[in-house]
């Protein structure tokens, strides 16, 4: 009796799951984040250029771009035209381009405030957080957050797209005092949104979303005994509580 080779079987076939197109930035998103990307790069370095433009971006907060002539080519809004003619192929429509210019110079002015007296750390980061997200990481998990969740709630249930613009500039100003960093290439794109038919739910829904996604980094192991950095990580966070909590009532006495 011969013996008979066991069968080898073939190799299963791969059963990978296709991963999904990372989708391209639209022309506003792509245009916002550059420009704002150049901007800080000189500021970080100091350059007169870029320095003079964050001042002057920063008194046009809370202003329409019809009123502040004095921005013009200082937004970044050229950057969306040749972006939208060269994604699309047709220069943009008027209702488009109206759309654009509004949610960029939100965008751009608050990323100014935003980024004020700070060059240690970019407050615009391209594929950082998104609103949601940085408002939940200034909360601490104690009653202190409740009024900066209060803040979201009304960002979001702004009833015109000016309102929504002065309460963004709220919770910039704790995002700033917090050192929490914003993706404003996205925020542009969803201020573009916002002004669309149908689209403010769709806004809200994504900021919602994104606020109870976030899942704070697990702390690191403490060591066994304290040593003189965990006394220096302690008087930091105690500052940063105090200076929060500074910035949060100061908006309360002028409302």
């Amino acid at each position: 009796m011969t013996d008979t080779a066991p069968t080898i079987p073939a190799p299963a076939a791969s059963r990978e799951v296709p991963q999904a197109p990372v989708k391209e930035p639209g022309p506003l998103r792509r245009a916002v984040s550059e420009h704002i990307h150049t901007l800080q790069t000189g500021y970080f370095a100091d350059r007169p250029h870029a320095v003079q433009t964050l001042a002057r971006l920063r008194r046009g907060v809370g202003r329409q771009p019809t009123q502040t002539p004095d921005l013009w080519g200082l937004v970044g809004v050229e950057g969306f035209y040749a972006a939208y003619l060269a994604q699309r192929g047709r220069p943009a429509g008027d209702a488009e381009a109206l759309r654009a210019e509004r949610a960029a110079h939100v965008a751009v002015t608050l990323w100014a405030v935003h980024q004020q007296s700070n060059r240690s750390k970019r407050m615009h980061v391209a594929g950082g957080p998104s609103v949601g997200t940085a408002v939940r990481r200034l909360m601490s998990g104690t009653d202190a957050d409740d009024p900066v969740r209060k803040r979201f709630v009304r960002a979001g249930t702004s009833s015109t797209f000016d309102v929504l613009a002065q309460r963004l500039r709220e919770l910039v100003a704790l995002m700033r005092t917090a050192e929490v960093p914003l993706d404003y290439g996205l925020l542009a794109e969803q201020l573009d949104q916002w002004q669309r038919p149908g689209g403010t739910g769709r806004v809200r829904q994504a900021w919602g979303r994104s606020f109870h996604a976030y899942r704070p980094p697990a702390p690191a192991p403490a060591p066994a005994h304290g040593t003189a950095q965990d006394g220096q990580d302690l008087q930091a966070g105690d500052a940063f509580a105090a200076r929060l909590e500074t910035a949060t009532t100061e908006m309360r006495e002028n409302e």
